[in-house]
């Protein structure tokens, strides 16, 4: 029998409707199950703190599990580049960090462009310091400054990663001083502060978290933040000493191109509630984190921004023309 063209059409959009309907009722029912949280770093990092401390407030929303897998290698280039292979239904998320995946693209080919990665939330960030040991002859900034114009590349400092917040912070660092430091990029923080603490390097570019989670191994020599950190008040920002340094590492997610943007918008609802609970933000101040809040509906535009700065940072890395 003959189909009307009108009865097909009708037919045709009643199906558009329903495979909507379910698409919401999905949503309105993720996660069953437990999901997938993918750091692209070793373990020991600002990435893996986070992901840990998120666990529990995510067990207590949606009653499944955030399980915490790694996949470091070439300061996250690793796991970004096998993103978009990986299953698009939500149950997979994987860190997403800046400035590394907007630099690391413009550099060489690494497997991965920024647009690849679906980011959905980004929840903090975390300011960049130099750190040393605490039996460091260095006591200053300044006496740091000096034994590297005394002996220009002579002076080591460890960091998270080529084309990492750390990368950019000490180039940034050596243009301000008009000095010469080597740097020795390792596979995400918690590998640089061992690197710092077995005394493979005289200092680390690292963060408030480092000297928080290390303050009786570390101290900090200057903070490249706009006002001292709460938990540092004795620690100077680098603009105190005349060095117009205020960075660090932005921290969020991002899941794979074709996960529906109702699943993306539930997730993103998920991480701003654990990021709006009073105990959680209370632990995340005292390990040195600042919170943010870049959801779903705001990241177009956050990401917009972020690629105007780090394109002018780029620039000065030789990275573009």
């Amino acid at each position: 029998m003959r189909i009307s063209r009108s009865i097909a059409l009708a037919t045709g959009f009643g199906i558009t409707i329903a495979a909507g309907v379910t698409t919401l009722a999905a949503a309105d029912d993720f996660p069953s199950k437990d999901v997938q949280y993918v750091i692209p770093f070793g373990p020991g990092g600002e990435s893996d703190i986070s992901a840990r401390l998120q666990q529990k407030y995510f067990e207590e929303i949606t009653g499944e599990q955030l399980v915490v897998q790694y996949m470091p290698g070439g300061g996250g280039a690793v796991g970004w580049s096998q993103l978009s292979d990986m299953s698009a239904d939500g149950y997979t998320i994987m860190g997403s960090n800046l400035p590394h995946i907007i630099l690391k693209p413009m550099g060489k080919d690494v497997g991965f462009q920024t647009a690849d990665l679906n980011n959905f939330f980004y929840f903090h960030y975390s300011p960049d310091a130099i750190l040393v040991r605490n039996d460091s002859p260095f006591e200053t900034l300044d006496d740091l400054i000096q034994a590297a114009e005394e002996a220009p590349g002579a002076v080591t400092l460890s960091g998270s990663g080529t084309y990492s917040a750390n990368d950019v912070a000490n180039t940034r660092f050596q243009q301000l001083a008009d000095v010469t430091t080597t740097y020795i990029p390792f596979k995400g923080t918690g590998a640089a502060v061992t690197a710092l603490l077995g005394g493979q390097v005289q200092a680390e570019w690292g963060y408030t978290t480092v000297a928080a989670n290390h303050q009786d191994k570390v101290r900090m020599l200057a903070v490249a933040a706009e006002e001292r950190h709460p938990l540092f008040p004795d620690v100077p920002t680098f603009q105190e000493l005349g060095y117009d340094m205020v960075g660090g590492a932005y921290r969020g997610m991002a899941v794979p191109e074709g996960t529906p943007e109702e699943i993306q918008q539930r997730l993103s609802d998920i991480f701003q509630q654990i990021n709006e609970n009073p105990e959680f933000q209370q632990k995340m101040q005292d390990l040195g984190f600042v919170l943010m809040d870049v959801p779903l509906g705001e990241m177009d535009d956050f990401m917009a921004e972020q690629h105007r700065v780090y394109e002018a940072t780029a620039r000065e890395l030789g990275l573009i023309d």
